[in-house]
């Protein structure tokens, strides 16, 4: 207990900036308990966009926030010397480290995309005590089979719909229960066969939904973007991608995401609008999910260690110029002046000649300038044609802005 509450004051730490008891201070405590729990099944950043981005080499060292794991163990595929995940939430560590040891313990393929691909048979139950259990240190195993409700283990959740779980996954939820109120059934986008058909469901269903009442009333209040992993702060950077104009930019956000990709290669309308990828493995997955990387997966000799530890905390322990990659989500929206700073000195110290760092904002254009010292940012140099290509190309879409920096120091 006295472990789980001092992640939770990291947390706590993290996204505060307001008085504890100021309406955004009880906002920001609130998200904080939020982001303690699983948030993300699946995290909501595109990794191929990132290896794009990042270059990968056989001998680099990369440091990135965890998250669901999506983009660490998609990393992978490109063989780096090591990849060193960071997260304060125990439960996005302890889903890291389950699927690692899916990708090496697994039988087959097909157990394994049963698991972490559909995540909803009985028989999951038993491939972890199998094959999963033997193979995870005992935080990990305490995690899975602590309690989840009432009578069920969170290990459960594996064999009713993972991705139907999660502060992310619950959210989809009430997204689609709110939708057929509104005469729409939102699975029903899936059937779609090319582009055309996409972009009619949007117009003729999906769209019209965005002038209720109700929507118009419940996107002006933060919490009611707390299911999408958004504190308070990240609302204002969202909300002024179109002048404070939060629908707006939910409603932009919503129609990327459904009509500039076929769902050929969208697994992220997969996962909006099926709850899940398809069942048969044959639609689009994120790298670590496909079938023809998983022999790889299993071969690479890429060192991977999980931590729960700030950006900032873990860098201060490392050697000078010893990284390559710094994969930062978009945690940043989050952060204070100071923090930022700080995470940046940190950054800036650790980097190696030609390091790269790329991180996601809710609104559109690169938070730092005018925040972060020159004298920092003067030894790194802003990718800005290559961030406007990637973020047209980043299929998730709920994103404004995706930015690369290369280090020139």
């Amino acid at each position: 207990m006295e472990h789980a509450t001092s992640f939770r004051q990291q947390v706590i730490q993290s996204v505060s900036r307001h008085p504890m008891l100021s309406r955004t201070g009880i906002q920001e405590r609130l998200f904080a308990h939020n982001f303690t729990k699983l948030v993300y099944p699946q995290i909501w950043e595109d990794p191929d966009v990132d290896m794009k981005a990042l270059d990968i080499k056989p001998d680099d060292n990369l440091v990135c926030i965890a998250s669901g794991g999506c983009n660490v163990l998609s990393y992978m595929t490109k063989e780096p010397a090591n990849i060193t995940a960071l997260d304060l939430s125990p439960a996005h560590i302890a889903l890291n480290k389950l699927k690692l040891a899916g990708i090496r313990h697994a039988p087959n393929y097909r157990t394994f995309f049963d698991f972490f691909g559909t995540g909803d048979t009985a028989a999951n139950l038993n491939i972890y005590e199998v094959y999963f259990k033997p193979n995870l240190d005992r935080a990990t195993i305490n995690y899975w089979e602590s309690r989840h409700g009432l009578a069920n283990r969170k290990i459960d959740m594996f064999t009713n719909g993972f991705y139907q779980n999660g502060v992310l996954g619950r959210f989809i939820k009430a997204v689609h229960i709110f939708a057929k109120l509104n005469g729409v059934e939102l699975k029903e986008f899936v059937d779609c066969r090319n582009l055309d058909e996409q972009k009619r469901f949007y117009k003729q269903s999906v769209e019209p939904i965005f002038d209720s009442k109700f929507i118009k009333f419940l996107t002006n209040r933060k919490l009611s973007l707390f299911g999408l992993g958004i504190p308070p702060q990240q609302y204002e950077e969202l909300a002024s991608a179109a002048n404070g104009d939060m629908l707006a930019v939910l409603k932009e956000r919503t129609r990327a995401l459904m009509c500039d990709f076929s769902l050929s290669e969208n697994y992220f309308a997969w996962q909006a609008f099926n709850r899940g990828y398809k069942d048969d493995s044959t639609g689009p997955l994120p790298p670590y999910l496909q079938f023809k990387n998983l022999r790889t997966l299993r071969e690479v000799k890429t060192n991977v260690e999980f931590q729960n530890k700030t950006f900032t905390s873990y860098l201060s322990s490392q050697k000078d110029k010893s990284k390559n990659g710094f994969v930062l989500l978009d945690a940043q929206d989050w952060m204070t002046n100071d923090q930022l700073n700080e995470l940046w000195q940190e950054i800036n110290r650790t980097a190696a000649p030609g390091a790269r760092v790329i991180f996601r904002t809710a609104g559109i254009h690169s938070i730092l300038e005018g925040r972060v010292s020159d004298h920092i940012l003067s030894n790194w140099d802003y990718k800005d044609q290559k961030s406007r290509e990637l973020t047209k190309q980043d299929r998730s879409a709920i994103y404004g802005g995706f930015h690369l920096y290369e280090f020139q120091g």
